[in-house]
């Protein structure tokens, strides 16, 4: 379970383009087992990548969330935001 008070911020080993309403994670890592990894983050992922600021915490964010997706279970949101925290972290893509 992520701390909900816990901060966190982009890699900045990261860089992010919009292509056709998408938003594309592209990391800049040095070794060959990392070159060429994209990922393609859908609306919902692309809301919540843009609220890690390292300003807002995780309890933060899943407010945003519940007020942008009114009627969804606010423990459905918290545990899909929990498994993006997870998901960027495997990539490295906050810290």
């Amino acid at each position: 379970m992520v701390d909900k008070n816990k901060i966190y911020s982009k890699n900045k080993d990261i860089v992010t383009r919009e292509i056709d309403d998408e938003l594309i994670l592209m990391p800049i890592y040095k070794t060959n087992s990392e070159i060429n990894k994209m990922y393609t983050l859908n609306e919902t992922a692309a809301f919540m990548w843009d609220k890690i600021d390292g300003k807002n915490t995780v309890s933060e964010i899943i407010n945003m969330l519940i007020g942008r997706y009114e009627g969804v279970n606010e423990e459905e949101l918290s545990a899909d935001f929990q498994e993006f925290i997870a998901d960027m972290k495997s990539i490295k893509a906050i810290v």
